[in-house]
């Protein structure tokens, strides 16, 4: 597909986003919460949820914990215009509470159709919510940061998400840039080499049969 196509496709998506009402989440919204950034983005960042700002504005990571994305971004050179944001669920939680299990499953084919329109090289996941869900995994986000996984012919990289960091001090927003920092080299890396098989391109769909520890939701 064109970037063009890309773009269409996403933006049908987001239009079909806002008029949603197939979860509890639609009664309480503002607007739906889409996605930021570019349609080709190397690096796409999945965190869990709008909150109050981003219901507000209709943007991702636009309150406090996205102006320390936005810095941490710059620090490592890249623009929030590079990369893609975009969160489990698409309408914010009552009192940023985590999304429910219906909610997610309502909520799941906007997220996977926007992973296979943008076909990132390196997915990450914000926090310990994001992080479990997308790896099918109970460990929490201490453990696995900072660490490559293998997912969908990509790689998944776990982070803190920027709110622990406003929470916790300047070292954990050092964590953090350190992840990004792993981020772009594994993305550089990724793109400059030959892609094996079934690499990138070749596994576009998750919804097809995955590997059982890499499925998209389960």
């Amino acid at each position: 597909m064109t970037r063009v196509d890309v773009e269409a496709r996403l933006a049908e998506l987001a239009s079909e986003a806002a008029t949603c009402t197939a979860c509890r989440l639609s009664e309480g919204r503002t607007q739906a919460v889409f996605a930021d950034g570019s349609p080709d983005a190397d690096i796409m960042f999945i965190g869990e949820g709008p909150g109050f700002y981003e219901d507000r504005e209709g943007l991702p990571f636009v309150g406090k914990a996205g102006m320390l994305l936005n810095r941490l971004l710059g620090e490592v050179g890249l623009n929030r215009r590079d990369v893609y944001i975009a969160n489990v669920v698409k309408c914010r939680p009552p009192g940023n509470r985590d999304p429910r299990p219906d909610e997610i499953e309502a909520c799941k084919h906007f997220l996977v159709e926007q992973i296979r329109m943008v076909d990132p090289a390196v997915v990450m996941t914000m926090g310990n919510f994001a992080t479990k869900l997308l790896l099918k995994t109970s460990t929490g986000i201490t453990r696995t940061r900072g660490t490559v996984f293998p997912w969908w012919g990509r790689v998944v990289i776990p982070t803190f998400h920027p709110a622990a960091a406003l929470r916790s001090g300047p070292a954990m927003a050092d964590t953090i840039r350190g992840d990004l920092e792993l981020a772009v080299r594994t993305a550089d890396d990724r793109l400059a080499g030959p892609e094996p098989e079934g690499e990138r391109s070749g596994l576009t769909d998750p919804e097809a049969e995955p590997p059982k520890q890499l499925g998209l939701f389960g």
